[in-house]
């Protein structure tokens, strides 16, 4: 055999399995991780952590059992201070993650890569600009999350997300509310529109943003969580807790961006609780 037709086989290969990798590499190992039967401890912890799981019918409680099992075998999980992350930990805070996916493709969160665990609330320094001073400010944090695809939980509070409901707060939604949010390169309170749907968010949310505020600045009764007047990426992040802890008071109190935020995820939460 000539040596520029070993070097022309050599070179097809390549680019083949180049493509292949590029381009199906990913949907052919997700097909293969689908063929391994779902744990029926994982769907014991289902029940217990996640309420929206004994409502959904038989199809709606498959696709979200695949998009759980996929997220468990991709992303990885890191215990920080000693903490140890077994089954509980993955499957709790892969099934609060996997809600707001519900009625997306799972490739949605493919950029996040890791998740850290807490065993509590946990401390970081953060800078703090006065000018040309920079002052290192301790925090304290119940979860953050970063465009580089890593999400931050402290696990007490997912503990109590997960005991909670219809609880005005859950660290998991809000961290991966960020996650989708960061998707379109920026955390601007808008996760990626197109059309006159973005046109409708942009508008409903912007009003939204300045009533709560507003209500704030006058002391009036807040219909959201405070926090969510902070910035725009943090309304969304609190809206998306609310729209799913709380769906009945959100549709009440801001029917718009109710309707928004059902367009969006394609799913009206209050179909799916007890």
């Amino acid at each position: 055999m000539s040596s520029p037709l070993v070097y022309a086989i050599f070179a097809f290969a390549f680019i083949a399995l180049s493509v292949f990798y590029l381009f199906f590499y990913r949907n052919w190992r997700r097909q293969r991780e689908l063929q391994q039967p779902f744990p029926e401890t994982w769907r014991k912890l289902l029940h217990e952590t996640v309420p929206f799981y004994a409502s959904l019918h038989s199809s709606l409680k498959k696709r979200f059992e695949e998009h759980v099992q996929l997220f468990i075998a991709e992303k990885d999980f890191y215990g920080c201070d000693g903490f140890e992350v077994d089954d509980t930990v993955r499957v709790t805070i892969a099934g609060h993650a996997c809600l707001l996916v519900l009625e997306r493709p799972f490739s949605t969160y493919d950029e996040v890569r890791s998740i850290l665990v807490y065993p509590d609330i946990y401390r970081v320094q953060s800078p703090q600009h006065d000018g040309m001073i920079v002052h290192m400010n301790e925090q304290v944090r119940a979860g953050e999350a970063s465009s580089r695809g890593q999400v931050v939980l402290a696990w007490t509070e997912c503990e109590e997300a997960a005991s909670k409901s219809a609880g005005a707060h859950n660290v998991i939604l809000h961290e991966f509310a960020h996650q989708l949010d960061y998707l379109d390169g920026t955390a601007d309170g808008a996760p990626p529109l197109s059309g006159e749907f973005a046109d409708q968010w942009q508008q409903t949310m912007s009003r939204a943003y300045e009533n709560l505020r507003q209500s704030l600045r006058h002391h009036s009764h807040s219909w959201l969580d405070p926090y969510g007047a902070t910035q725009p990426a943090e309304f969304f992040a609190v809206l998306t807790e609310a729209f799913f802890q709380q769906p009945e008071h959100i549709h009440k109190a801001q029917p718009d961006v109710f309707d928004a935020l059902k367009n969006y995820y394609r799913m009206d939460p209050r179909d799916f609780r007890h």
